[in-house]
């Protein structure tokens, strides 16, 4: 399939039939749908603006950043829908009648909450679109609005960070009937957000007192995307030249969960931008996670979060390899693994001797070098253990870089001798 051929949309649905079962999964895991669709699109790169994700459809290794983007935005909308459908889908004729409701959900959604991608619902001779035509549509055309894509982590980031806003917005938006009054409130909702990133942005800046060139350069990137009004655009430079505290930030007040974990996590990159990462820094971290209502761990595990996504980009992530040094990124996440694993260290000593499987290769191991297959076997089921750790229900693991030695590293000391005990 080729993303960039009138067509797609559909083409992509027709090798994506195993969404439902991903997403029941994902669902089992977490049960509240906010976390399943954390764990759905934060892997892909979407919320940092990275179409870096793994796609497995046809091609997808010809595809350019531009395609992979519409791919992920399409799929993450669809998988919203899916995860806040507030009934169970029970077969594959259901999956297909939510699906169906949720393109033409998308297409009433772009038309309505951003006028500046208005379709016609009728083709030039007076017929009738279907939903599958005008979401395939509006979604080129969301993409083609969206700013640049390069290999420059921080063009991206700030150009295209913004389509976890649909998302969200999308999410919620949804289980509404989309009267003008409606209308309204999510169209200022959106205003709102995309302002709200800006003030996250430059309070992100200013932590250290000294506002980085790159950092700078960031809100311009940010700027030629949000698509803000020229007014906004003034006083958001204003923000970001005189500074903002955090409590002048005014973050909304639904209190979504996935909502306030993009924005700490947008906070943090931004930090990341001029490669150092100061100890007044994290203290603005600190008291950022504290506002938004979250806890010493949440950020820890956001921190972690984004440090795994880098890691397992990394070769794909040229210019942040200018910014971040590898060695030190990859000792962060490991010894934030650490900690996690030593605190859950009965938890796992549990899971690894109910697995049998895993017991005997453990019990091989012990007197002869296992296989390489054994080896690929071994690595699946301690990553398949690791998942049993609360964090690790909502937070990918980062399973290129989580080679069989890292594995090995990160569990707790002395894990292996007392197994058998």
């Amino acid at each position: 399939m080729n993303p960039g051929e009138k067509g797609w949309l559909k083409e992509y649905l027709e090798f994506r039939k195993d969404i439902l079962k991903d997403l029941n999964e994902n669902v089992k895991r977490s049960a509240h749908p906010e976390h399943s669709l954390y764990r759905v699109i934060q892997p892909t790169g979407l919320m940092y603006g990275q179409p870096v994700g793994t796609i497995s459809l046809p091609q997808s290794e010809q595809w350019d950043e531009k395609d992979r983007m519409k791919i992920l935005l399409a799929e993450s909308l669809i998988c919203s829908s899916l995860l806040f459908h507030d009934k169970p889908i029970r077969n594959p004729d259901e999956l297909s009648q939510v699906i169906a409701k949720s393109l033409e959900k998308i297409g009433n959604f772009y038309n309505t909450i951003f006028p500046e991608l208005a379709t016609a619902s009728k083709t030039f001779f007076g017929k009738k679109k279907s939903a599958l035509e005008l979401a395939e549509k509006i979604l080129d055309k969301r993409i083609d609005r969206a700013g640049e894509f390069s290999k420059n982590f921080w063009t991206q980031f700030f150009h295209n960070s913004l389509f976890f806003l649909d998302i969200f917005i999308f999410g919620q938006w949804i289980h509404t009937n989309a009267d003008r009054i409606v209308s309204d409130f999510f169209k200022f909702e959106s205003d709102e957000l995309r302002f709200s990133v800006v003030k996250v942005i430059a309070c992100a800046a200013h932590a250290n007192a000294n506002v980085e060139y790159e950092e700078r350069r960031l809100l311009e990137f940010f700027l030629q995307s949000s698509d803000l009004s020229p007014q906004k655009k003034k006083e958001a430079k204003k923000i970001f030249d005189d500074g903002i505290t955090i409590e002048e930030i005014n973050l909304p007040t639904n209190n979504s969960w996935i909502l306030k974990k993009y924005f700490i996590e947008i906070a943090i990159l931004t930090i990341w931008a001029d490669k150092r990462v100061e100890d007044s820094e994290m203290d603005f971290l600190r008291k950022l996670s504290q506002n938004l209502g979250f806890s010493e761990e949440d950020l820890e595990n956001s921190l972690m979060a984004i440090e795994g996504f880098v890691l397992e980009h990394w070769e794909h992530l040229t210019s942040l390899q200018n910014k971040q040094d590898y060695q030190e990124v990859s000792d962060r996440f490991v010894s934030r693994m650490s900690k996690i694993t030593s605190t859950h260290k009965n938890r796992l000593l549990k899971e690894v001797q109910e697995s049998q499987e895993l017991m005997t290769l453990l019990a091989k191991a012990n007197s002869q070098e296992l296989s390489d297959e054994e080896k690929r076997q071994m690595q699946e089921m301690l990553l398949m253990i690791l998942k049993s750790i609360p964090t690790f229900v909502i937070m990918s693991l980062p399973q290129r870089f989580l080679t069989l030695p890292m594995l090995l590293k990160i569990l707790p000391n002395n894990f292996f001798a007392e197994i058998g005990k």
